[in-house]
């Protein structure tokens, strides 16, 4: 009789353990995962690239736009005189989670392509995740035919004209109100005019958004260079600006010490120096289109 009520003392808290189970299985189930959306309102926080990631099949034409610095004075109008440069182009998701672009900008006569892939969504609930993490690759090629190189007797032949980047973009949505991200970047550049340059540039990318109202944010974006030239220092890339959300429009009007827009331009090349005017105004204009609404069988 003792072992028989010892078995049904363990049967019954096995049932009861079962039960216990199952109940927190159900309750696992109905917790649903919710990921972060909007932590920025476009793909670029100013210059640099975004932890945002276009949703699949958006076809993203975009549209930046730099004047000429301040310190250029009122005869050219404060630098509005003078369209420094301009960027056209074109990003489609071909996933939620990858991405592609292509661009050319009158800076140098710069075509500039990526790839980006979204390695962790942050997201909470069920599947926890605190960090979204989007990794980079793209190349920039110098098309403009005169005065590349200031040496004469170089070829500007066509694998000395390309540069390289990597960047992984580590960011959080902390609130519907701040996101923040880190972004370490290599920049190679197969050619180098002086020795003491370095093929590849290390850097370190912030950006923050900040939103006001629900159509209206401020925004910072501030590249650091490591290894930056040592004859030559570099003036750190910092815009800041703000962005205005119409509709399927995204409008960001700032105020950047870099004339170039690529990964290339804004962190290899010099940039003004925010103390003595050397900032300029631009503007970012982006409009997405949804070309594909249901997803490819397979994909």
């Amino acid at each position: 009789m003792k072992n028989l009520f010892i078995i049904s003392l363990i049967f019954s808290a096995t049932l009861n353990l079962i039960h216990a189970q199952s109940m927190l299985d159900e309750i696992d189930n109905e917790i649903p995962t919710e990921k972060a959306l909007n932590a920025f309102k476009s793909t670029r926080v100013i210059n640099s690239h975004s932890m945002e990631m276009l949703p699949y099949g958006a076809l993203d034409f975009r549209i930046l736009h730099r004047f000429d610095y301040i310190s250029t004075g009122v005869d050219n109008f404060f630098g509005l005189d003078n369209a420094r440069t301009m960027r056209l182009g074109l990003d489609y998701g071909i996933l939620d989670n990858l991405s592609v672009g292509i661009g050319r900008s009158t800076y140098k006569k710069e075509i500039d392509g990526f790839a980006r892939y979204r390695l962790l969504w942050q997201s909470k609930g069920k599947k926890s995740i605190p960090v979204s993490v989007v990794y980079t690759v793209g190349f920039v090629y110098q098309s403009q035919k005169n005065n590349i190189f200031s040496d004469p007797d170089v070829t500007a032949n066509f694998s000395r004209r390309l540069s390289y980047y990597h960047q992984v973009i580590i960011g959080r949505k902390f609130s519907e109100r701040f996101t923040l991200q880190l972004s370490p970047i290599l920049v190679h550049s197969n050619y180098v005019e002086n020795a003491l340059d370095p093929n590849n540039l290390f850097a370190l990318g912030l950006g923050t958004r900040y939103k006001i109202t629900k159509r209206f944010a401020v925004l910072i974006d501030y590249t650091y260079p490591f290894n930056s030239f040592p004859f030559r220092p570099l003036n750190h890339p910092l815009s800041i600006g703000v962005d205005i959300e119409t509709g399927g429009h995204v409008f960001q009007l700032h105020f950047s010490n870099s004339p170039g827009v690529t990964e290339r331009a804004y962190i290899r090349d010099q940039n003004g120096d925010w103390f003595n005017g050397d900032i300029g105004f631009g503007f970012n204009i982006s409009r997405l289109f949804q070309i594909t609404h249901h997803k490819i069988e397979g994909l």
